[in-house]
C-alpha cells in the first residue's frame, strides 16, 4: 500500500522531528517535506510534490496558520501556476471558535488541539487523505454560527447548475461523506468526469475546496439536509 505522504509546517524543529517520529509509528505515513513558517512554505510554492495532507501550526512568527489559507486562496485565484489544492490540518494550543469557524470557510480540511491523541491524529489524517475533510457535519454546526457576510461581502452569486452538476453536489454533501470515486461509482462515470463537475463548479462560483462546496450549498439551501 502507498504511503501517505505530509508535510509539516512547524516553527519549533523539535515538534516537527517528535511529530514526524510519532506519525511514522502509528501510520502508513511518510514525512516528504517540512518548513518553519508558513511564510518559508509560501516561498517555496509551487511544489514539485504535493503532500497528501499538510499539517500546520496555528501559531507561528508572521503568517498564522488561517493567514497561510487565506493567502493559498488569493494565490489559486490569481495564478495558474498556484492552483494546487492543499489539504490542510490544523494544529493549535488555543481551541478559539473564531479561528476554527474562519479556518474551515477558507478551506481547512481539519482542525485539532494540540492535546489530541496519537488516535486522534491519525483518524483525522486518514479521513482527510481518503475523503477530503475529517468530518463535514462539524463543519457544519460551525457554519451554522459563523456570519460568512462578515468575512466576504461578495453579493450572492446567480445559481445555476446542471443536473449533473446539482447532483455532484448532492454526493459532496451526502453525510457519508463519500470519495471522488465512490461519487463516480453512483453516478456511473468517471473520476475524471467528477473532477469535471468539481472544476466547472469552483470556476462558476470561486470555490477553492471541497469543504466550500459544502459551505456553498448550506449558505444558499441548494441540496439535502440544507433544503
Amino acid at each position: 500500500m502507498q504511503k501517505i505522504s505530509l508535510g509539516l509546517i512547524d516553527d519549533h524543529k523539535i515538534v516537527r522531528q517528535g511529530l514526524a517520529q510519532l506519525l511514522e509509528k502509528i501510520g502508513n505515513y511518510e514525512v516528504v517535506a517540512e518548513w518553519d513558517t508558513a511564510t518559508a512554505f509560501i516561498a517555496s510554492l509551487p511544489l514539485q510534490s504535493v503532500p497528501d495532507v499538510l499539517i500546520v501550526d496555528y501559531s507561528m512568527p508572521g503568517l498564522t496558520g488561517v493567514d497561510l489559507l487565506k493567502r493559498l486562496d488569493e494565490l489559486q485565484q490569481s495564478s495558474e501556476e498556484h492552483k494546487t489544492e492543499f489539504k490542510v490540518l490544523l494544529l493549535t494550543q488555543h481551541f478559539d471558535e473564531t479561528i476554527i469557524d474562519q479556518a474551515y470557510y477558507f478551506g481547512a480540511r481539519g482542525f485539532l488541539h494540540k492535546n489530541c491523541t496519537a488516535a486522534d491524529i491519525k483518524y483525522a489524517i486518514d479521513a482527510i487523505a481518503t475523503t477530503g475533510y475529517v468530518n463535514v457535519m462539524e463543519i457544519l454546526k460551525r457554519v451554522k454560527k459563523f456570519d460568512i457576510a462578515a468575512v466576504n461581502q461578495e453579493s450572492k452569486p446567480k445559481i445555476e447548475l446542471t443536473a449533473r452538476e446539482f447532483e455532484f453536489l448532492k454526493l459532496v454533501c451526502d453525510e457519508r461523506e463519500l470519495t471522488y470515486d465512490h461519487m463516480a461509482d453512483i453516478m456511473c462515470v468517471s473520476v475524471k468526469s467528477i473532477e469535471a463537475y468539481r472544476s466547472a463548479l469552483f470556476d462558476k462560483f470561486g470555490i477553492k475546496s471541497k469543504v466550500g462546496l459544502v459551505l456553498f450549498s448550506y449558505k444558499n439551501k441548494l441540496t439535502p439536509p440544507f433544503n
